[in-house]
Parts: structure tokens; sequence; C-alpha cells
């Protein structure tokens, strides 16, 4: 990888979808992002949205939800893929964020993962997207397209995060997860790529064209 072949790829993912910050789940305070992320493991971010909508509205504070019952909590978010440990990790989420810490989402990464249900992806989008701090997340889009770009060889999303690190400026680490969530969902998407319309196809040595 030369760092002219990468300049080239951020300036036309910039060029395609901007450089604003972007957040396909919904919510409207740190915890709800939080607990939305734990959702979308295996799932598609439209459907927590929808799942949420209600969720938020029933159990709209930390307490309600560290005080909700298991079995209830698997009805109100049953059509969400593996909702039993789900459930049973936003409650007990919701009480150690009381408990531990102040009813407050922490910032830094070795607290939010003693938090249950968070690992290194769900720890980096909340401190890429509510504390600003330069943050890569590595889930199924980042890994395929990142790999098919010749980035990586790994098939480790903690290899390939700090892989990225060392070559992607500190101001697209956030990016390059919703750039590459959106070119996953558009164009590049598993099992038919749509290559012959990809604006990065001269950069993709994976590219059939």
């Amino acid at each position: 990888m030369t760092d002219s072949r990468l300049q080239n790829i951020l300036d036309k993912l910039d060029k395609a979808y901007g450089t604003e910050k972007k957040m396909y789940l919904e919510y409207n305070t740190p915890w709800q992002l939080l607990f939305a992320t734990i959702l979308s493991a295996q799932c598609t971010d439209a459907r927590v949205n929808i799942v949420t909508r209600d969720l938020y509205k029933k159990y709209d504070s930390l307490e309600k939800f560290a005080s909700a019952s298991i079995a209830e909590m698997e009805r109100d978010i049953h059509s969400i893929g593996f909702y039993h440990n789900k459930a049973k990790n936003l409650i007990a989420c919701a009480r150690k964020l009381l408990s531990d810490f102040n009813g407050e989402v922490p910032s830094d990464l070795d607290s939010l993962l003693t938090l249950p249900g968070v690992g290194r992806k769900t720890a980096n989008v909340i401190r890429g997207n509510i504390f600003d701090m330069p943050s890569i997340v590595v889930d199924t889009h980042v890994k395929r397209i990142t790999k098919k770009l010749g980035l990586t060889e790994s098939e480790d999303p903690v290899k390939i995060e700090f892989e990225l690190m060392e070559i992607l400026p500190k101001d697209h680490w956030i990016l390059w997860n919703t750039d590459l969530i959106t070119l996953g969902r558009t164009i590049c998407i598993a099992r038919r790529e749509k290559c012959d319309i990809c604006f990065l196809r001269e950069e993709c040595p994976s590219a059939k064209v």
C-alpha cells in the first residue's frame, strides 16, 4: 500500500460521503447509543431503530432498565437476534452504570470494556461518536472491504483495528467505519459487489472489472 493510493481512497470516500460523522443508530443520550450498539451485534441498524423507538419510551431511564425483568426485556427485544443474552446484558449494563459510574457512560476504553455486553467495537463506537475520541470500529463491513482494498490480510478485528491505526490519519478513524458501512450496503455488497459502478474500483485490487 502506497501513501498515494491510500490518500486517493480517502479523497474519493470524502468526495462521495463527506467528512461529517454519521450515525445510523438513533439515540438521544450516550447510554441510548451504548444500548443500541449492544443490540446491533449481528443485527441491522434499521431493525434496532424500530425496536429502540418503543423501547426507549417504555424504559426512559437507566433506573427503569436496571429494574426490568429479563423475561419482559426479552419480549421487548424479541425481534432482534440473540435477544436472550442482549436482554440480560442491557439490564446488567444499566445496573453497572448506576453502581460504578454514577449513571454516566465512561469515556476510557478500559472502563467501557468492564460493562456487560461491551467489546472493543462497541466501546470504540461510543468513544468516537459521543466523546470525539479518535477510534476505529471494525465491523463486518470494515473487515471485508478493508481486506478487499488490500489494507490488511488479517481476519482478526483487533489486529485490523491496530493496523488501520498505523496507516489512517486520526481524523478519518471513525469515518472509515461509517463510510465503509455505506459503501458495503450500497455498492460493495457482500456476494454481489457492483464493481462496475464503484468509485474505488481503480484503487481496489479485488475489483471485478
